[in-house]
């Protein structure tokens, strides 16, 4: 329980079960917890994850590059459970110290090369494939502006927000406030962009859409934390429009199954080893 009258001690000592709901996966320090290899795949792109915003983004452009017609993006995608702190396993570790979601391998080069965090997971698969990313100097750079711009608010919004307004064992009204504040003036930047502007970034389709979609977008639709109300989202037309526009994408809706376990059956696939599985091993048909 809160108290107001807390005053931090000297020193910080880390009391396990502390951190409410995700108190068993929290913990002060890094590296492994326990050996446990990664399967590996038939395809070059092997990716580690789970379907939550920042998961979502990679599979949504690899659903895109392949849409695309980019046949070398196709990818085995194992599913990450964090609750049970499957990211915590020597061989996801090896991957990403940081242990987070997602963690991707590249077996095209030799030795194969790791890249983890989800901003660089976009940058890396859209420079190597050429797609989703622009190629002059101020397109470009202004892309960049908003993928950065999404990497550097959204813990304001899932870890400042959504947890006190969604996870946190109690309603702390100062917390709320905060954060609410902070999120509203964020979609209100992302409002007035988009007013004069089709995507983020301009008139091209790009990582930066697919970067600030599964949270933004997901907030302003009621799918994540169930806020909409709350914070008022339908009065950021622009956003909603854009939102809608994305969400109606095939290759949006396909990435967004990748890894998910929650929610209707018929929209979770929580492996994905090939097209055909959107088709023949979703929840409702192996479940």
């Amino acid at each position: 329980m809160s108290d107001s009258n807390y005053v931090p001690p000297k020193v910080w000592e880390w009391e396990p079960g502390n951190g409410g709901k995700f108190a068993n996966i929290n913990r002060p320090i890094a590296g492994a917890t326990h050996d446990k290899a990664l399967p590996q795949g038939k395809h070059d792109l092997q990716l580690y994850s789970l379907a939550t915003p920042n998961g979502q983004k990679v599979t949504i452009l690899l659903e895109e590059l392949l849409e695309a017609g980019v046949k070398e993006a196709d990818y085995d995608a194992y599913l990450i459970n964090i609750m049970e702190g499957e990211q915590f396993s020597s061989g996801f570790v090896e991957i990403n110290p940081n242990s987070k979601i997602p963690a991707l391998l590249d077996n095209s080069t030799q030795p194969g090369t790791r890249v983890f965090e989800s901003g660089s997971i976009l940058l890396y698969l859209a420079e190597k494939f050429g797609h989703f990313l622009p190629t002059t100097p101020t397109a470009r750079a202004e892309c960049l502006n908003w993928l950065f711009w999404q990497m550097g608010s959204a813990p304001l919004l899932g870890g400042g927000f959504g947890h006190f307004y969604a996870y946190a064992d109690e309603k702390l009204e100062y917390p709320i406030n905060r954060f609410t504040m902070e999120i509203k003036r964020q979609l209100d930047v992302l409002d007035k962009q988009l007013a004069n502007n089709e995507f983020v970034a301009g008139d091209e389709y790009s990582i930066a859409d697919m970067a600030i979609f599964p949270w933004y977008g997901a907030l302003v639709r009621n799918e994540v934390y169930e806020a909409a109300e709350f914070i008022q989202a339908d009065t950021y037309k622009n956003v909603q429009r854009w939102a809608e526009q994305l969400s109606q994408r095939p290759a949006v809706k396909r990435g967004r199954m990748v890894n998910k376990t929650w929610g209707d059956p018929e929209g979770q696939l929580h492996e994905r080893h090939s097209a055909k599985d959107f088709e023949t091993n979703t929840q409702d048909k192996i479940g």
